[in-house]
């Protein structure tokens, strides 16, 4: 369920509940793909930085440990020790990158796992089935990612596929959260608006899925090649056809100026694999714009990453020490680096939500949207 509170134009200030707990948005979610954060965070390191969602990819747990073994360990919250809100991605982005491995047909998907080659289908009855093995609180539709640029026939074709895909998805959802052996008989999927750099096949898409009367809405198929302009232009064509009273979803986006732009926007929730992926090559986000720590000049800097941080790590350890730790390759190295990143993106999310609840909001764009995308 989800509570519009506010609003400053278009920027939205709300409240979602699911099963395992109430989520202020808009919201980051942590990207622990396999069930854990690259970068050796644990559940409880997700807590202590501010993590409010934890997202988790249905394609790779389906290939290892397997949804069956996660099921039977209790669902993936009780697997991963992580009593927060899951959301789980259907897959359809991970075998739209595997796009040498893979033949899409009207039932669903074949291809080739990339760990040892053998063969499988995955088709909207079999995402809602491994989701729902997760238990996670938030499952996707299964869709086809798009690459930008498509000719326009292939992306009318395609977006018709996964309307009908998202049809099959809300039925199979339904019948499996009605089962008695359900492991979270309250997950709720969300559709996924697709179309390309196409605005008038987006609307049109967004306004027949609108139909199906979801409880949330994504728009998928964006960061995938096509400028920052090009996808806040995508954003504001849709935005209007999406319903109002449901959650808002921009997946796989992006960096801290992205997210900012997004909000204006009307976007609620976000998810990006970038902070921690930055973050274990030594790329480092704070409040006057991203540092490369490997950099020489941080060699005798006895400052914290972000001296205007108290995130775990900036309370405790200098820039010398954890450039240190890169040049010998230390794993805390990472794991240092990835805690700092994303205890960033949670408390930029926080203080977005602080500027809406106070009305500032449009200052704090003015102030941080430029500055937060320069390096310094």
């Amino acid at each position: 369920m989800f509570e519009l509170k506010k609003t400053e134009g278009k920027a939205r200030r709300g409240e979602f509940t699911c099963a395992h707990g109430t989520v202020q948005t808009p919201v980051f979610m942590n990207v622990g793909t396999q069930g854990a954060i690259k970068g050796a965070l644990s559940a409880e390191d997700l807590k202590n930085i501010g993590c409010q969602v934890e997202l988790s990819n249905t394609y790779h747990l389906h290939l290892r440990p397997t949804d069956k073994v996660v099921r039977e360990m209790g669902g993936l919250h009780k697997f991963m020790t992580w009593d927060g809100p899951i959301l789980t991605d259907s897959g359809g982005f991970q075998v739209f990158s595997l796009s040498g491995l893979r033949k899409i047909k009207e039932e669903g998907v074949y291809f080739s796992s990339h760990i040892d080659g053998r063969k499988i289908f995955m088709g909207p009855e079999e995402s809602m089935q491994i989701q729902s093995n997760l238990g996670s609180d938030i499952c996707m539709a299964f869709d086809e990612c798009i690459e930008n640029p498509a000719p326009r026939k292939y992306v009318l074709d395609s977006v018709d596929r996964t309307y009908r895909w998202l049809v099959r998805c809300k039925n199979e959802n339904a019948r499996l959260n009605a089962l008695p052996d359900t492991v979270n008989p309250q997950q709720m999927l969300w559709g996924i608006n697709q179309g390309g750099t196409y605005a008038d096949i987006r609307v049109d898409h967004m306004k027949r899925i609108a139909e199906l009367d979801l409880p949330g809405y994504a728009i998928g198929g964006l960061a995938v090649g096509e400028t920052a302009q090009e996808m806040y232009d995508i954003i504001e064509a849709v935005e209007p056809h999406m319903p109002a009273h449901k959650t808002r979803y921009l997946m796989g986006v992006g960096t801290p100026s992205n997210i900012i732009e997004a909000v204006a926007r009307g976007v609620d929730f976000f998810d990006c694999v970038m902070p921690a992926r930055n973050a274990r090559h030594a790329r480092l986000f704070t409040w006057e714009g991203a540092i490369n720590l490997k950099n020489a000049k941080y060699m005798l800097d006895e400052n914290p990453i972000d001296p205007q941080c108290d995130c775990p790590v900036c309370r405790r350890y200098s820039r010398a020490y954890i450039r240190h730790l890169f040049v010998a390759e230390e794993m805390l190295a990472m794991r240092l680096s990835v805690m700092h990143n994303l205890y960033f993106y949670n408390k930029l999310m926080e203080k977005i939500r602080d500027a809406l609840d106070h009305g500032t909001f449009e200052a704090f764009r003015n102030e941080y949207s430029v500055k937060l995308g320069r390096r310094i």
